[in-house]
C-alpha cells in the first residue's frame, strides 16, 4: 500500500475522533472528498430535489468532477488534519 493510500486510511479512521463535530457546509466537503477519493467521479443518478439532504451530498460530489482519487485522497487528510 503506498504512503497516501495508508495515510488517507488512518486518516479515515481518526475523522470520527475530531474535537468538536465539524459545521455542515464542512461535513459535505468531508463526504465528496471522500466519494471522490474512494470511487471518483460521480456517476449517480441525481436524486429528487425534494430529497435535499441526498441532494446537498451529490452537488458536492459533483463539485469535484474531474480529481484524481490521489488528489481527493490528500484534500481529504489536509481538511482533517485542519480541524484537529
Amino acid at each position: 500500500m503506498s504512503d497516501l493510500n495508508a495515510r488517507f486510511e488512518e486518516t479515515v479512521k481518526n475523522s470520527t475522533s475530531l474535537g468538536e463535530r465539524p459545521d455542515n457546509a464542512t461535513l459535505l466537503k468531508i463526504y465528496a472528498l471522500y466519494k471522490q477519493a474512494t470511487e471518483g467521479d460521480n456517476e449517480a443518478k441525481k436524486p429528487s430535489f425534494t430529497d435535499m439532504v441526498a441532494r446537498a451530498k451529490w452537488d458536492a460530489w459533483a463539485k469535484l468532477e474531474g480529481t484524481t482519487p490521489d488528489e481527493a485522497k490528500q484534500q481529504y487528510i489536509d481538511l482533517i488534519e485542519s480541524l484537529r
